[in-house]
């Protein structure tokens, strides 16, 4: 019975890692049946390498981008203009610029976990690969079409990726110009993995030297910020629910799941046009803004107008 307590325990806390994991297996996911569904190289001198390229860096640098836009820290960086932290480092510039270099760099590193995950299946899988460059081998050194002019040559070794395409005496050289392109292409993704792997170490230790917070006091900062931050969305949740309710409540009378309601509020057609339209944030003065057109009209106009009391005949209206 305290096995699953004990497990929660020790993942409390390493919610990164365990979301970098989630999202580097769903990236193998994604590209086996990418893969499946739509890599078929086209064999042809002048697309093959276009083609494979593609296949490569494409789908990886659309997952970085969704990276850093799935980042709320991009977003406290991009929309930080004014804050305390600029009107604190204004006046001193390299410890403004340390703090945006860790900001970036941790961002960066979060993002990156989906694209070097693609990169580095794709090149062990070996396909795209040997799609890209398969016209760029020298197979004169396997003793196939030896009389032939380059431009042959090179449209015959753009066949090889495509068995079907190649002659029968060419077999066993495209086997063996396979063979040698994925254990290229393989040794080049165990590379990249192991230079992630030792990157991401160095920098941890890195930047646990020059911490200056010691390690228990490190992880309590951590646990800090994480209650903090989910104390602080259930209170954006509840707050922001807390005032719709005074705005909904001043234009209908009433707010969904109240008790004993006597009599509800009927909006004039002037009042219904004021909160109809496009809503876009319009800044009330220095420090406030009107969040949408029913909070503008909440604002502004006096709790006025006809009510009807649900407790009688339907046809009284009353004045107020």
């Amino acid at each position: 019975m305290t096995f699953l307590p004990k497990w929660l325990t020790f993942l409390k806390g390493k919610e990164v890692v365990i979301a970098n994991a989630i999202i580097a297996i769903l990236t193998i996911g994604g590209q086996q049946l990418f893969s499946f569904f739509t890599f078929s190289c086209p064999c042809h001198v002048g697309q093959n390498l276009i083609y494979g390229l593609a296949f490569l860096g494409v789908p990886a640098l659309i997952l970085l981008v969704v990276g850093y836009a799935l980042n709320n820290q991009t977003w406290r960086l991009v929309m930080g203009k004014g804050s305390h932290f600029e009107r604190e480092m204004s006046s001193n510039w390299l410890l403004k610029c340390k703090l945006l270099c860790f900001v970036l760099c941790s961002i960066t590193g979060r993002a990156l976990v989906a694209p070097v995950t693609w990169l580095a299946v794709t090149l062990i899988n070996g396909s795209y690969y040997i799609c890209a460059v398969s016209e760029y081998v020298p197979v004169h050194y396997y003793g196939a079409a030896p009389n032939v002019t380059a431009a042959e040559r090179s449209r015959i070794l753009a066949t090889f990726p495509c068995r079907q395409l190649v002659p029968p005496e060419l077999a066993r050289a495209r086997d063996e110009v396979i063979l040698l392109l994925r254990y290229q292409s393989q040794v080049a993704g165990w590379l990249l993995i192991a230079v992630v792997v030792i990157t991401v170490f160095l920098s941890y230790c890195l930047a646990s030297c020059f911490s200056p917070l010691s390690f228990l006091h490190f992880r309590y900062w951590n646990s800090y910020v994480h209650n903090e931050q989910e104390l602080f969305d259930e209170a954006t949740e509840h707050h922001s629910r807390l005032y719709a309710m005074q705005n909904v409540r001043k234009f209908f009378g009433f707010v969904p799941g109240s008790e004993n309601v006597k009599e509800i509020r009927i909006p004039s057609l002037r009042e219904w046009q004021a909160i109809s339209g496009l809503a876009f944030l319009k800044r009330v003065d220095k420090e406030h803004y009107d969040y949408s057109l029913l909070h503008d009209w909440a604002l502004k106009e006096r709790a006025s107008g006809k009510y009807l009391k649900i407790d009688e005949d339907p046809g009284i209206i009353t004045q107020l």
